[in-house]
């Protein structure tokens, strides 16, 4: 896997023909898709309302005993949790003792178009990591490496207030790159960007119509 080198901190889209354009490069085996879901962002929503009434949102801790600041929950044949024990897929849900809820065809459709818009061919994720982000919550620096297959991408679909994504290169102290994300944003990112450090900072002040004050993070992985 070649090396992915960290950039200058700023704006990655100055120019706005490229913003305009719908679909930009972050770095080799990262894209950007903008405003993708827009269009049928309420109905994801509505799919996201349903999975919260099986599985609420719920604040975990890392095996640290940090609390962490964004409120998270799954669907699909198994669900990511941090706790005392470690960072890990399962396929019940810890508090209810139960399989997570089902992945709805609407999330699952839009992961795997996004998927080959980005180029890459055959995805179709089992695991969905849906966060909310309300200010204060950020998620720091990290890297998503509890997947068995390296070779799948990571989907990633923003709903709700904008925030800044955080890209950086394979270790930490790469510089990350600042890209501004806003509602029905895409990134996805894979092959030599797999294993790209990242994180996300507060969402912004405001309220957005669908999402009042939060921003709403899907993020779809090939977990098994």
């Amino acid at each position: 896997m070649s090396r992915i080198k960290g950039a200058a901190a700023g704006d990655l889209f100055g120019p706005a023909s490229e913003a305009a354009a719908g679909i930009a490069a972050i770095c080799r085996g990262a894209t950007v898709l903008r405003r993708f879901v827009e269009p049928d962002a309420a109905a994801l929503l509505a799919a996201v309302a349903g999975v919260e009434r099986l599985a609420p949102f719920r604040h975990m801790v890392t095996p640290g005993g940090f609390r962490m600041s964004v409120a998270m929950t799954n669907c699909g044949e198994v669900g990511w949790v941090t706790d005392r024990q470690g960072y890990r897929y399962q396929a019940t849900d810890p508090e209810a003792a139960q399989a997570w809820p089902a992945m709805p065809d609407i999330l699952r459709g839009f992961a795997e178009r996004a998927a080959l818009w980005a180029g890459f061919e055959g995805y179709t994720p089992d695991s969905c990591l849906i966060n909310r982000y309300e200010r204060p919550a950020r998620l720091s620096l990290h890297q998503d490496r509890n997947e068995r297959d390296m070779r799948q991408p990571i989907v990633s679909v923003s709903l709700g207030q904008p925030a800044v994504f955080l890209f950086g290169g394979e270790t930490r102290s790469d510089r990350p790159r600042r890209i501004p994300l806003q509602h029905g944003d895409v990134v996805v990112w894979g092959g030599p960007a797999r294993l790209a450090f990242h994180g996300v900072d507060a969402p912004a002040a405001g309220a957005h119509p669908l999402t009042g004050a939060s921003r709403i993070n899907l993020t779809f992985r090939k977990a098994l």
